[in-house]
């Protein structure tokens, strides 16, 4: 969903990290061919593009899973970016919705997601001829103790070249500034899913609520000049809580408007998070 948000201005802390750039051009070279599980985010966008450099557009296949967890707007921005880079893209249905364990949502639902499209992932390459299937898991990553999708996809097979070549989030951003990539500022965009509190079952009404409730809050922070670069709805039952940047926080809850917003795709009762956005605030949420 579009965020009324202002892009950094300014580029990522460090220096090019020229050493390892060139390790994950070696690194790419070992695979000989890819496919890369594209999301369009800052991550898999340099994980395609250096691939492209590395080994050609020949040898290199970006791949999106398709399902209702995928917003409108990501759709759209995956095909968008490929393009850009110059690869070839392609969707592949995925079946999550249809997994017990990923409907259930406790804290290992991304086991579930990332298990099933690795396994689509893999089929793909398999029947395309390329030799690996890779994710743009950085070395940041690994150091998070909770990231069950990292441990299914691992435990498919998947390589992670960012993270062998150990870019931190940061220097990923970093190169991609450098290689003018225009996910450098990107915001962090995970699934759906990851909106709705645990617990809730997923179903594709529910994701089709968030990413709507999202869609109009941005429409109508963007009509009322509030910035904010990071936003989300989260689904906590009949109650939805917004997120936004901490600066942007007393604005938003001052602006009637974005609240009605947010009532009207079919939450009971809104309010607006004091402590602004977190990546994983529902994991704080299930601890209490």
């Amino acid at each position: 969903m579009p965020t009324p948000m202002s892009p950094p201005t300014t580029p990522p802390t460090g220096a090019f990290p020229a050493r390892r750039v060139e390790a994950l051009r070696l690194r790419l070279l070992e695979l000989r061919s890819l496919v890369v599980a594209f999301s369009g985010g800052v991550d898999s966008a340099l994980l395609l593009a250096a691939a492209t450099r590395a080994l050609g557009t020949e040898r290199v296949l970006a791949v999106t899973g398709d399902s209702a967890s995928l917003s409108q707007r990501e759709r759209g921005a995956v095909r968008e970016v490929a393009g850009a880079i110059g690869v070839p893209h392609a969707f592949v249905e995925t079946r999550e919705l249809e997994v017990e364990g990923y409907r259930g949502n406790a804290r290992s639902r991304c086991w579930f997601c990332k298990d099933e499209l690795a396994g689509r992932l893999l089929d793909v390459a398999a029947e395309r001829g390329f030799d690996h299937v890779a994710t743009g898991t950085n070395a940041d990553d690994l150091n998070d103790p909770f990231r069950p999708g990292i441990r299914a996809a691992a435990g498919r097979g998947l390589v992670t070249p960012l993270a062998d070549a150990g870019l931190t989030k940061d220097q990923v951003r970093a190169v991609s500034r450098a290689w003018g990539l225009p996910t450098w500022h990107k915001p962090s965009s995970p699934c759906l899913s990851s909106r709705v509190a645990y617990g809730l079952t997923i179903t594709r009404a529910r994701l089709s609520r968030v990413e709507a409730a999202e869609q109009m809050l941005a429409d109508s922070l963007r009509a009322a000049g509030i910035d904010t670069y990071d936003l989300r709805v989260r689904d906590l039952g009949e109650r939805a809580l917004i997120q936004v940047d901490r600066s942007a926080v007393a604005r938003v809850a001052a602006c009637d408007p974005a609240l009605e917003a947010v009532r009207s795709a079919g939450f009971a009762a809104v309010e607006v998070d004091p402590r602004g956005f977190r990546s994983g605030a529902l994991n704080e949420i299930a601890e209490r």
